[in-house]
């Protein structure tokens, strides 16, 4: 069982969420927008559905506020399907979204996919170079330094390291890191490698290659650097 944490300012919905999440076993608490959202709420909060046209403070904004807060998946609801402003949504560190209207069944399976992928419990590690993968904790470091990633973020290197120097799909990226082969691939998969790859060049790291109109490549690390 989860503890699965909707904000949605649509009673309905929000019903309609609660019902369907709980048949799968979760704990649900459905909020109406961020002005009810408690530290209590993210510290136990793990997976956090959130819609991004509410009154007041929008999924946008919330996200912002929270996502220091909160290392669970966030996956946006929104009836907004200009890619700006779904790539706008994952800069900000969420991990997927919905488009709506969408199918109980795909929101179902969406997030019970990312609830496997957080509570597997690998007990290895691995390196290369000046990276190293802590797959039990599922961070990434640079030396001795953590490099921030969002659990997607994470689940992408993981998943392109472990099969070093072979070029993936966006598609085979985004099945492979989150365990879902959904209609949302293109977009989340190069938003998160961009956020990746800014967050890795701060510690002097490029392992990713893109490999025009095929995909992407963890890159093995020169032996004489």
């Amino acid at each position: 069982m989860a503890h699965i944490l909707v904000l949605d300012d649509d009673a309905d919905l929000r019903d309609l969420l609660t019902t369907a999440l709980q048949r799968d076993g979760h704990q649900v608490t459905a909020l109406e927008g961020g002005s009810a959202l408690t530290p209590a709420h993210c510290r136990w909060a793990d997976c956090i559905l959130l819609d991004v046209m509410m009154p007041g403070e929008d999924g946008f904004a919330l996200c912002r506020r929270i996502r220091d807060r909160v290392d669970c998946p966030i996956l946006f609801l929104t009836a907004k399907n200009q890619e700006a402003d779904i790539l706008t949504g994952l800069g900000l560190g969420g991990d997927d979204y919905l488009l709506k209207p969408f199918h109980l069944s795909e929101l179902r399976a969406r997030v019970n996919a990312h609830l496997r992928r957080e509570q597997r419990t690998p007990r290895s590690r691995m390196a290369w170079g000046e990276l190293s993968f802590d797959m039990g904790a599922r961070e990434l470091y640079c030396g001795d330094t953590q490099v921030k990633l969002t659990p997607g973020e994470y689940g992408i290197c993981e998943y392109l390291a472990v099969h070093m120097g072979q070029t993936l799909s966006k598609e085979q990226i985004y099945e492979g890191a989150f365990g879902y082969d959904g209609t949302a691939e293109d977009s989340t998969v190069t938003e998160h490698i961009k956020n990746i790859r800014a967050k890795l060049r701060q510690v002097g790291q490029e392992p990713i290659k893109t490999v025009w109109g095929v995909g992407y490549q963890w890159q093995r690390p020169d032996p004489k650097a």
